[in-house]
């Protein structure tokens, strides 16, 4: 029973081949020395091996860990913080898109367009696979829907998530442990829709250098 554990259970689930102890500790939002203590207890108990990185060595027991998460999910909702875990364990690639993508850009200093009894995550997922992740949120039991924003009416859970597929290969970056849509692309989501990402914009041209004209200045006021 000393591995029936949150922790542990986290990092069986969202751990992929090759991954380093600091980004499984990003995925599960987890200190490093925790997560980097429980690797060692793993490691020790045959269900994982270090190689370059972390691989599973167990499956059977990542089998039944993964049952255990998504069986505390569909009974007890996850929390915002939780949701932008939850993903990681779909084995699947994904990236944080549209609202999320400036969400995760900024670090989580920019928020819009959401509230603690209302929070849709936005992903972006391959065409291929829009099946399978509906699936995995089923299992889990959360609302998700494609290209649309479920309707908070509809259902009691406070996260959900918005599909947007796309053909092809996903172009992502890694910024915290999160995947994410390449910030060219999140500034021209942020254009497109200005009024709203002005600040944003702001905060972006400063911390990464990018030539943008933005202030806080609301641009109706010189329409």
């Amino acid at each position: 029973m000393e591995y029936v554990d949150e922790t542990a259970a986290k990092i069986m689930v969202a751990a992929r081949p090759g991954d380093s102890i600091r980004r499984i500790a990003q995925k599960i939002d987890g200190s490093y020395s925790w997560v980097y203590d429980w690797i060692e207890r793993l490691e020790d108990a045959g269900f994982i091996r270090r190689e370059d990185g972390v691989y599973i060595e167990n499956y059977a027991v990542r089998d039944r860990y993964y049952d255990l998460v998504a069986a505390i999910s569909r009974a007890v909702p996850p929390s915002i913080d939780d949701a932008y875990v939850i993903p990681h364990f779909a084995g699947m690639p994904f990236a944080y898109t549209k609202i999320d993508g400036v969400y995760v850009w900024t670090h989580g200093g920019y928020q819009i367009a959401r509230g603690h009894d209302d929070y849709p995550i936005f992903i972006k997922v391959a065409d291929q696979d829009v099946e399978r992740w509906t699936a995995f949120f089923d299992e889990f039991g959360i609302p998700s829907r494609i290209e649309e924003r479920p309707d908070a009416t509809d259902y009691d859970a406070t996260v959900s998530y918005v599909l947007f597929p796309t053909s092809g290969d996903i172009t992502r970056e890694w910024v915290d442990g999160n995947p994410v849509i390449p910030l060219d692309e999140a500034i021209e989501h942020m254009l497109e829709y200005r009024v709203n990402y002005e600040p944003a914009l702001e905060m972006i041209a400063n911390e990464y250098d990018r030539d943008i004209d933005a202030s806080h200045e609301d641009p109706r006021l010189n329409a």
